[in-house]
């Protein structure tokens, strides 16, 4: 009988991320004070971190690592698991009144424990995929009922031998019809099967019941497989009662902790940025004031979620009166665009403003960007797919801006709307992280447009 060792596996990674943690305390203590030797108040900071540390990830039970591997998902998990943790810190720390931590520590241990365990999981990742690809750690399946179904299901796994499955039996439906329910078991039992998946599109009650108890009595997963087909689409599994019930849409839901991340990274980012910029944007003020006539700042109606107006903030970058005819896009050497506009407009530096939308909770720090009715309305009857970009908040940097900028038609405008609808499908904060870090680049090579 072989050895399994991945029951092991939690505790491992368990232990190695507690282990990862004090690195990463320690080598930022020396990085902070030049020293190993721990001082009273970095003593107590250490002690609380590890402390908070096990309860909120035996709580979050973000060190199980589940097939298929999805590196993103395992990602998200730890991230929300820190965020928790940082937020006990900080009440414990607040609550006992142990003010004299250094912020430099506490933003350079958390930052070096994040690296630290990316770095961790793509190489715990990278080493699972390998080990199952050359037939180890794999699991026994059985499978039951439909052919077509079950034919689909074998495909999926010979596609991704990653997700390290052998298929020890398929019984269908004709030969479950033919033998009694005693004999089905015994066969499922023989073949000692780690997880059984049934492919039924109608399924008898008592015998999935019995299947059920006997999975739960020998340690066997068990696992329905629905005989839909999604392409593009997403599902999500609601109980009514007793009554599973699969909702499906042509979009993914954003989940109600993914939506509360986001909100808190806004306010956060915002408000730090607002006020280590403050001087900057002072500077941008009085350039913008003195540089040509009329206001500094300039205010447009814009469509935000559910279709909801808003007006959005910018430095103003145009002579006054510059839309004096309608509604009307900017476009390269456009004479509209001031000397001074034309290098914020390069540099992204008229949009800063737009961060007060975001502490108004009107805009998000990324999201597709807030377009006028007069240019949804075109886009619209070129994209009808754009109506789904206004179920979320509009965002001061998107991935259409990054990778393609301003739009001078409609058609561009088009377009860049096929980038945001990519992070629509993609909605987490690593991947808001990446396009703030390609605004920012994008910022200082002047690459806006």
């Amino acid at each position: 009988m072989s050895i399994r060792y991945s029951k092991h596996l939690p505790a491992a990674v368990f232990g190695s991320d507690l282990l990862l943690l004090n690195i990463a305390l320690y080598n930022s203590h020396l990085i902070t004070f030049d020293t190993y030797h721990i001082q009273n108040t970095s003593a107590i900071f250490i002690a609380v971190v590890n402390i908070a540390w096990i309860v909120v990830s035996l709580a979050s039970k973000n060190f199980s690592i589940k097939r298929p591997l999805v590196l993103k998902d395992t990602i998200n998990k730890f991230l929300l698991t820190l965020i928790y943790n940082l937020l006990l810190v900080f009440s414990i720390i607040y609550f006992f009144k142990v003010y004299d931590i250094s912020r430099s520590e506490v933003m350079i241990s958390y930052s070096l424990f994040f690296l630290l365990i990316i770095i961790h999981r793509s190489l715990l990742f990278f080493f699972l995929d390998f080990y199952r690809k050359k037939g180890y750690n794999h699991r026994q399946i059985l499978i039951i009922g439909d052919k077509n179904i079950a034919d689909r299901l074998v495909n999926s796994f010979a596609h991704h031998p990653e997700y390290g499955y052998d298929l020890t039996d398929f019984i269908t439906e004709d030969q479950i019809s033919t033998m009694s329910e005693d004999i089905l078991i015994n066969n499922i039992l023989i073949k000692k099967p780690d997880e059984i998946f049934i492919c039924y599109k109608e399924m008898n009650g008592e015998l999935l019941k019995k299947l059920i108890r006997i999975g739960d009595e020998n340690f066997i997963k068990i696992k329905v497989v629905s005989d839909l087909i999604l392409s593009n689409n997403y599902a999500q599994l609601v109980n009514y009662d007793s009554v599973p019930v699969l909702h499906i849409t042509s979009h993914p839901e954003i989940s109600f902790k993914i939506r509360i991340l986001k909100r808190c990274f806004d306010v956060l980012f915002s408000t730090g940025v607002m006020i280590i910029g403050a001087p900057a944007f002072l500077i941008l003020y009085v350039v913008t004031k003195i540089t040509s006539k009329g206001p500094a700042f300039y205010k447009q109606e814009r469509i935000g979620r559910h279709e909801k107006p808003f007006h959005i903030y910018k430095f103003r970058s145009m002579y006054i009166d510059s839309e004096k005819f309608g509604p009307q896009l900017s476009r390269d050497n456009d004479p509209r665009i001031t000397k001074w506009g034309r290098i914020m407009r390069e540099t992204r530096l008229d949009e800063l403003p737009q961060f007060w939308n975001v502490l108004k909770g009107e805009m998000s720090v990324v999201g597709p960007r807030p377009e006028r009715q007069h240019f949804i309305e075109k886009i619209v009857e070129q994209t009808p797919h754009y109506k789904k970009l206004l179920r979320l908040k509009p965002g001061l940097t998107s991935i259409g801006q990054v990778h393609y900028g301003y739009a001078e038609n409609i058609d561009q405008m088009c377009t860049r709307v096929r980038y945001d609808l990519i992070y629509l499908q993609n909605i987490n904060l690593n991947s808001d992280m990446n396009i703030i870090y390609k605004t920012v680049k994008v910022m200082i090579q002047r690459k806006g447009k």
